[in-house]
């Protein structure tokens, strides 16, 4: 008998990663570590390699001709409709881009994260999987000087162009992800990978909406934008697969605002993109296998296995609505809406059991089928579809294209360019000889081009001098600078101090910024005085100066606390104008918690929906491209200059305020005080001192989050140590000029 292990240990139960973790003991944590995704060292070419300088060696020509002539082929294993693979590569890269929304600007094409989950095995991206195997050799032959998130959007251009679609253009510079985006917030809704009769019913809504469609407070939740979970925008069969085209037109109104498409572009894109393919739905959802993520090993990353017939071809499978919405499915014509219009549609079934629209008059146009010769199909329309012809606003600007051709080419061009491009930031990160430059594109948040020459060292010494002798304070100037540069979103790199927008609406009227008001009246006075002074072309913008008294401000308040240091600055910034700045795209940047201020938007006082300020706090520092570290050096430098939005005490953990100390961070750990709530949600607390039971300072949540999660509390007992300090001082001043430097894209690429 073989001996057995006294000790035992002959069993292994799980591995690295395998539940329970600490997400799963202690699922209300905040999640700090969600600041340090898609790290260096998930990159494996490294910090330093420059995508814009291997990108320009492309012979961008050549690289169209390869995808035209890729688009015009077909392979065996899973061959092209209409002997065209167009279609299909318009629809990856359209839900590539469809992902982004305006409320935080995450989303998008830009890290090509429809390569990972969740959002590759969402159920609307269906066999885009297969796209991307498809192109995989031109992103072999071309390596890392082009990006997975540049391929797909250039496909689906040369997709558009080899049909006969004039594009506006393309701009390359998609930076992509190396790993699955575990931080973005898609939904509420939960959904069971283990019960594969449910994978059609990850398509679901409930959760996030607020009333039924058709209510007066009918409101989808912030800052979600596609109507369900697994789907890039609407249910195309209706809202609750219901068939109302007048509550899909609802659905898509919301859906297309959040991002960021008024109605004119809404119709051009869903025309638009509706002119050219098919719909696939053969075979009923519960027979399709698994998404990529969770396919069996053999499979090599494919999900969605469709076991009738071939699997592919005309057996293929998508959202289960069968058919093309036009006679010629791979040539740009308005065939879309003529048929649209000219016809009634009744609602029929296609073979999967989805819910799709046919026309009543038997000779209306027919459309070859894809891959059978010979056969011809009724033409086809989604509820989506219907819903442009019965909304009274959409059908206008169906009327307005079915009349002129030329206006809708037009529309769809820069709606598709837009769509494409949105969350890529400034004009500045386009790389390539097909981006656009021009300033009529306001979405771009254009900045003019600078007509002067910039400031030098001795300009910089002496405007330094001017402002502090204005007389305003050094916690008003770095409040001031901070509040113009935190407005920038590292997720569609909107946002920022450069082109002075602090100045402007809607930035200027903002609750938040009111501290802000006098003193861009007084560093205006700096400007004009100092412009009105020179005699050649030098000149400084507002946005400058206001930067740069946030940092002639904290040299002051760090010389004052005993430490030397010189506050880095880089000129050149410009000022845009207030025509160019859309108010109501702006105003999506206006913060609803920003803990770096101690700002609560009074709509948003109290915890509600179980998320509160501090998990919002988190989100802000996310958004702003902060590590764990630089977070915590960043709150206690601002809380050391005073800088809360309304002057208030909470979290000025000094008798110094002005003086760049570490008292914030000695305070916070110290245990000579006792930390009570002073209101019954726990919004708003008291220090009080242990020995005497005398109240010292005042905090929020925004405050208290440094000393009782664990992994801030660590970084916080660093800068609170002996040494700790001067480590401060240095680390703030460093994060200080990364964020003022964020949409610095003129000089950092």
């Amino acid at each position: 008998m073989t001996g057995k292990c006294p000790f035992g240990g002959d069993r292994i139960g799980g591995s690295l990663g395998a539940p329970p973790t600490l997400s799963d003991w202690y699922p209300d944590r905040l999640k700090v570590e969600l600041l340090h995704q898609n790290g260096p060292r998930a990159n494996p070419l490294g910090d330093h390699f420059d995508y814009a300088t291997a990108f320009n060696t492309i012979d961008f020509v050549a690289l169209k001709q390869d995808i035209k002539e890729f688009l015009n082929s077909s392979v065996a294993w899973w061959p092209s409709d209409y002997g065209n693979y167009g279609p299909q590569m318009i629809r990856m890269a359209w839900h590539a881009a469809g992902t982004y929304r305006i409320a935080d600007g995450r989303g998008g094409a830009g890290e090509a994260l429809q390569r990972f989950a969740p959002v590759s095995s969402w159920w609307d991206n269906g066999n885009t999987d297969k796209s991307r195997r498809l192109i995989w050799p031109i992103k072999q032959k071309y390596g890392s000087a082009l990006s997975w998130g540049d391929l797909m959007v250039l496909t689906g251009n040369c997709a558009l162009e080899i049909m006969g679609f004039p594009t506006y253009g393309f701009g390359g510079g998609r930076r992509d992800a190396w790993e699955a985006d575990s931080s973005t917030y898609w939904g509420p809704e939960v959904w069971n990978p283990k019960d594969v009769s449910s994978f059609d019913s990850m398509v679901t809504r409930d959760k996030r909406w607020r009333g039924q469609n058709g209510d007066a407070d009918y409101d989808l939740e912030n800052p979600l934008a596609a109507t369900h979970q697994a789907l890039i925008y609407v249910n195309p069969e209706g809202p609750y697969a219901n068939g109302d085209p007048m509550g899909s037109a609802r659905d898509i109104r919301i859906a297309f605002t959040r991002m960021a498409m008024n109605d004119e572009e809404t119709v051009a894109l869903i025309a638009g993109g509706h002119a050219f393919g098919k719909s696939h739905g053969m075979v009923a959802a519960k027979k399709v296998g698994p998404p990529p993520e969770i396919a069996p090993i053999e499979a090599m990353g494919l999900g969605w296995q469709n076991p009738d017939g071939t699997g592919f071809a005309e057996y293929a499978m998508t959202n289960g609505i069968e058919g093309s919405w036009t006679p010629n499915p791979t040539q740009w014509d308005n065939s879309y809406l003529e048929n649209l219009f000219k016809f009634n549609w009744e609602q029929t079934k296609s073979p999967a059991g989805a819910l799709q629209w046919t026309p009543t008059d038997p000779s209306a146009p027919k459309t070859p089928d894809a891959h059978i010769p010979g056969k011809i199909n009724p033409l086809m329309m989604m509820t989506s579809d219907i819903a442009l012809k019965t909304d009274p606003e959409y059908r206008k600007v169906c009327e307005k294209f079915l009349n002129d051709f030329d206006a809708f080419t037009q529309a769809f061009s820069k709606a598709w360019y837009k769509l494409t491009h949105r969350d890529m930031g400034p004009r500045e990160r386009y790389l390539g000889p097909e981006k656009k430059l021009e300033n009529d594109l306001l979405w771009q948040d254009p900045i003019p081009p600078c007509e002067h020459d910039t400031i030098g060292e001795a300009d910089v010494a002496a405007l330094k001098q001017s402002i502090i002798a204005t007389g305003i304070s050094a916690s008003d100037l770095v409040f001031t600078a901070f509040s113009a540069a935190a407005t920038y979103r590292n997720s569609d790199k909107r946002g920022g101090a450069n082109g002075g927008r602090l100045a402007l609406a809607p930035q200027k009227d903002w609750a938040v910024n009111r501290r802000t008001v006098p003193v861009i009246t007084a560093l205006r006075g700096v400007v004009e005085n100092f412009n009105g002074k020179q005699t050649g072309n030098i000149k400084v913008s507002l946005a400058d100066l206001i930067v740069l008294g946030g940092c002639a401000a904290l040299e002051k308040a760090a010389s004052d606390a005993g430490v030397q240091i010189s506050v880095p600055f880089t000129p050149g910034r410009r000022d845009t104008t207030q025509k160019l700045t859309d108010i109501e795209m702006f105003d999506w940047l206006k913060p609803v918690v920003d803990g770096f201020r101690n700002y609560v938007d009074d709509q948003f006082a109290e915890i509600t929906q179980g998320v509160a300020p501090e998990e919002m706090f988190l989100d802000k520092a996310q958004l702003l491209a902060l590590t764990a570290p630089e977070w915590v050096a960043l709150v206690g430098g601002l809380r050391a200059m005073g800088a809360n939005y309304d002057g208030s005490a909470n979290g000025i953990f000094t008798d110094r305020v002005g003086v760049l100390t570490n008292d914030f961070f000695t305070v916070l750990t110290s245990m000579d005080y006792e930390w009570k709530k002073e209101d019954e949600k726990g919004m708003i607390f008291s220090l009080d001192d242990r020995a005497t039971g005398k109240p010292r300072f005042k905090a929020t949540r925004s405050d208290l989050i440094f000393g009782s999660n664990s992994q801030l509390r660590a970084v916080a007992e660093v800068y609170a140590s002996s040494g700790g300090h001067a480590r401060f001082v240095k680390d703030f001043v460093q994060v200080w000029d990364k964020v003022m430097m964020l949409d610095r894209f003129d000089v950092r690429i």
